[in-house]
């Protein structure tokens, strides 16, 4: 891909993250496939220079929001990141998010979400990513080994040093989070305006607990692989393409569940793609955009048409009818990725 490409015709609208005054594109940009691969543990991803098109491709296109994580190619992505948006605009007009909880180094206080922890990797991923402050904070993981209390209060420091904007969470059981945000209620610390959790149409527990909840608090959810690792952008029985679908050890543990079930909402999503003349991709992205509590999902891109099919989604809605025909097949199953 060069960056002589055309700007997709369409732009991705604006939203405000759940109850906050934060304004962030509908779809954000997830960053975890730019990085040095011979850093961390993704094989998969791309350096810098493969990087940059797909970035000023999405940032032309309308997607200001940008999510990455410390762990991410050992901090590589976030130094991608980092380079890659000054070169396209002023910071006050992207928005960057990042996360803690992974382990960084070895030893002490190398992973987890201690006080400890948490002050040194916010001033880590600050310099990687060039930037005095993030916009949303988010830790990646509940941590059970350290006092919820101790999390919040130092969370909340870090927002009150002005080194983060907002905090988020991601996946977790939503007695967890329920029980976060009610400790920093009652101390009167931040509290967390976002949860990125996994959710697409093979993937749907949360809509149990999670998401309701999300909903009746305020919290934006932004859902990590919105398209099931690209389960549902293709025909069920097609494998994916790339070093990704080779390498990624933790992809491979996911939408192993029920194949049977998950073959018939594939087909579904196939259908209606054929019957709109339309991508799968499209389909299965404007059904996960559509939730009440979704804000905006979150895709990844290491090809052209990844964005152009993002963006092209926002201006999907989906019919009840076909709604109900892609939810049908499912089957309830244990919560996987946490």
């Amino acid at each position: 891909m060069s960056d002589t490409s055309t700007t997709p015709t369409h732009t991705v609208p604006p939203v405000r993250l759940g109850r906050t005054g934060l304004e962030i594109s509908s779809i954000i940009l997830g960053m975890m496939s730019y990085g040095d691969p011979d850093r961390g543990s993704h094989a998969w991803s791309v350096g810098i220079d493969e990087a940059r098109p797909f970035v000023r491709r999405a940032y032309e296109a309308g997607i200001t929001t940008f999510d990455t994580a410390n762990v991410y190619s050992a901090g590589s992505s976030e130094e991608i990141t980092g380079t890659l948006l000054k070169e396209l605009a002023p910071r006050e007009e992207v928005q960057v998010f990042t996360k803690v909880f992974n382990r960084m180094r070895p030893g002490p206080n190398g992973a987890g979400l201690s006080r400890a922890a948490i002050m040194h990797e916010i001033d880590a991923s600050l310099t990687r990513l060039g930037t005095d402050y993030v916009d949303l904070y988010q830790i990646h993981r509940f941590d059970p080994a350290t006092p919820v209390e101790e999390t919040m209060e130092a969370l909340h420091d870090v927002v009150k040093a002005g080194k983060a904007r907002y905090i988020g969470a991601s996946s977790m059981w939503a007695w967890q989070f329920a029980s976060m945000q009610h400790t920093a209620e009652l101390h009167g610390w931040t509290k967390f305006v976002a949860m990125q959790d996994q959710y697409n149409l093979l993937e749907r527990e949360e809509e149990r607990e999670m998401h309701p909840f999300s909903l009746a608090t305020g919290v934006g959810v932004i859902p990590w692989s919105p398209l099931a690792r690209g389960k549902v952008t293709r025909p069920w029985d097609s494998s994916g393409s790339g070093s990704r679908s080779d390498t990624d050890e933790f992809g491979k543990t996911l939408y192993r569940q029920d194949e049977d079930a998950n073959r018939a909402i594939v087909d579904a999503v196939a259908a209606i793609a054929s019957e709109r003349s339309v991508s799968m991709a499209q389909v299965a992205l404007a059904w996960v955009a559509g939730k009440d509590a979704v804000t905006a999902p979150i895709i990844g891109a290491t090809k052209e048409h990844h964005i152009d099919d993002a963006v092209a989604a926002t201006a999907i809605t989906l019919t009840d009818d076909e709604v109900a025909r892609l939810e049908q097949p499912y089957t309830p199953r244990v919560p996987s990725g946490f």
